[in-house]
């Protein structure tokens, strides 16, 4: 690509970035002082003094108080992400996992932690198999089988170790009286509560917990959650070492070894086998963060054990090379959906825990095994899924290597924060618990349910003849999708986004960036325009506007299948203006609208 496409691109993203003074005055919100309740949510803020962006208002207010209060970006990401494990407990919690990227404002260099949650060291390949078969997946989910470590409060404990300026305790307090006072229940958090009322009601904690006076909680009640707040206070005093080698750790590996269901249940809910030295021996990985650039810009995110940061960056590879600004809708679109299927075919052969499986993942972002997968894209024609992958140890043009085999099963809950402070620091910071409402299994006493991240493992080869670097393994990490991006321009930044939805995140999260930086739309419109989420499947996912629009004809017509998804991911980021102000962005519409926020809006 020339010299001059990349200023060109450059320059049309500062221009919409310029554009946003025009932003009203209404959507340049700030958090209320401390004491007082939350605003209604609003999808864009603008100003100075710093920004928060998540899915929930309560949460972006904690992290915005902890910015007012002199506290920096890693500090106000871990209030934020303590108060969602309060409002959002079904997507995270204390009892999770999840992956942090942190710009470096002083030292303009991107870093990483993997805080995700680890099998335990008796977990072999056979680990969700009876007789030599795969157990259902439903009775996985809801089991102690599929709790691993919590990788969460530790997560929290190096970043604040590492980069942060308060301490643990300090930076839990908003969320801590959050959990103690309560939050308004909304009509997310009912139907997801109603969506899991089957199993919630048989286990007693989450019961009582979840559905106060055995019923559903009701649009506009307050949830409080005191065991939490409790949980959250402990965890200050006494660090996360409560967790990993005290009372609160023996409380979950207790619930996790034999859980405690409802008397007279007839749930089949098998125990798991994790100990109190599995937690003790957790401990966060600060792997380098993925590399690649695409027009001009550098672009960061998460390595391996997630596939977020390989995946997106061979994306963005194979399309760096098509002027996607001059292409029609369908073109733009085509050209998205293949790029897509095409890295997901690479990420299921090559994309394991780097611990214990050889990733190649200079190859995976490398522009050489790009420029090889590229040509396999037919702008008269749709590839047919599954897609063989191809080495890219080895690139042959438009060559492929062994069979192909189809993608497995990822849930699709979690949720995702994007914070910047008043010194130019950022954390793009995705948590999860799994699937919506995790586990369903509350830890007695102690407030926070229980992931069931370990489903993220391959239960067996999709293929017994292709290779699967995903298998369940002795401490070994789940390949994750979740994809926390950081995009800088000469080492200052430019934007940084993230979004929950399993293995939709990585599609979410390209063709956001896409949308903004090749489609010229401003943050908040490329965040909520319409998605398509192909993952080397037979059919591409699409939302209603585009599953309903011409479009949808108009690519069947190359050979492309649909199939109709309600919502795909829920996205937050937030963008550095040119002239210094920030631009926080979150949804308008999916899970409820998000929440965005900044220190001092714009006047």
């Amino acid at each position: 690509m020339s010299h001059a496409r990349r200023l060109t691109v450059l320059g049309v993203t500062a221009a919409l970035a310029g554009s946003l003074m025009a932003v009203p005055a209404a959507a340049r919100t700030a958090a209320p002082p401390p004491g007082t309740a939350a605003p209604a949510k609003t999808p864009v803020a603008v100003g100075y003094g710093g920004a928060v962006a998540s899915v929930d208002a309560d949460a972006s207010a904690a992290g915005i108080e902890v910015l007012r209060k002199g506290g920096n970006a890693v500090d106000a990401a871990v209030a934020t992400a303590a108060a969602l494990g309060v409002t959002e407990p079904y997507s995270a919690g204390v009892g999770g996992g999840g992956y942090f990227v942190y710009y470096d404002a002083r030292s303009k260099t991107v870093r990483t932690l993997d805080g995700r949650e680890t099998a335990p060291r008796t977990a072999t390949k056979d680990l969700f198999l009876e007789n030599g078969k795969p157990i259902p997946f439903a009775d996985a989910v809801t089991s102690g089988l599929s709790i691993g470590t919590p990788g969460t409060p530790a997560t929290w404990a190096s970043a604040l170790k590492k980069w942060g300026s308060r301490p643990l305790a300090q930076v839990l307090k908003p969320a801590e009286k959050l959990a103690a006072d309560g939050f308004t229940v909304d009509d997310t958090f009912r139907k997801q509560t109603a969506d899991n009322e089957a199993r919630f009601r048989d286990f007693p904690a989450t019961a009582a917990l979840f559905l106060p006076g055995g019923k559903l909680p009701v649009v506009g009640s307050t949830l409080k959650n005191p065991d939490l707040a409790r949980t959250y206070r402990q965890l200050g005093q006494q660090g996360v070492g409560a967790l990993y080698h005290g009372a609160i750790g023996r409380d979950i590996v207790r619930t996790v070894q034999r859980p405690p269901v409802r008397a007279g249940s007839a749930r089949k809910v098998r125990p798991g086998h994790l100990t109190t030295a599995d937690l003790g021996a957790y401990g966060t990985i600060g792997h380098a963060p993925t590399h690649t650039t695409y027009r001009g810009l550098d672009v960061y995110g998460m390595a391996p054990s997630s596939s977020g940061g390989t995946s997106v960056a061979e994306a963005l590879n194979i399309l760096e090379k098509t002027d996607l600004s001059r292409l029609t809708e369908q073109q733009y679109l085509h050209r998205y959906i293949e790029a897509s299927r095409i890295a997901f075919a690479d990420r299921g052969r090559w994309v394991g825990d780097p611990a214990q499986v050889n990733v190649p993942v200079k190859g995976l972002t490398s522009k050489r095994f790009a420029a090889s997968r590229e040509c396999l894209i037919n702008d008269h024609k749709a590839l047919t899924s599954p897609l063989a992958p191809g080495d890219p140890r080895h690139p042959k043009p438009c060559g492929t290597t062994g069979r192909a085999a189809p993608t497995t099963y990822e849930g699709e809950n979690t949720t995702h924060l994007t914070v910047a402070d008043k010194w130019g620091n950022i954390v793009s910071y995705t948590l999860t618990i799994e699937q919506t409402g995790g586990s369903g299994i509350t830890v007695p006493g102690r407030g926070f349910l229980l992931n069931n991240e370990l489903t993220d493992f391959s239960f067996a080869p999709a293929d017994p003849a292709v290779p699967d670097p995903n298998l369940p393994g002795p401490g070994k990490r789940p390949r994750s999708s979740i994809s926390p991006t950081i995009v800088l321009h000469h080492g200052q930044p430019v934007l940084a986004l993230g979004s929950p939805g399993g293995a939709t995140i990585i599609t979410t999260v390209l063709q956001t960036l896409l949308n903004h930086l090749d489609r010229g739309m401003p943050l908040v419109d490329a965040i909520a325009a319409p998605r398509a989420s192909q993952r080397n499947a037979a059919a591409t996912e699409l939302e209603p506007a585009l599953y309903n629009s011409p479009l949808r004809k108009q690519l069947e017509a190359l050979g492309h299948t649909f199939k109709l998804n309600p919502e795909i991911g829920a996205a937050t980021g937030v963008q550095r203006l040119p002239d210094g102000r920030w631009l926080a962005a979150a949804e308008k519409a999916r899970r409820g609208g998000g929440s965005a926020m900044v220190v001092r809006p714009a006047p």
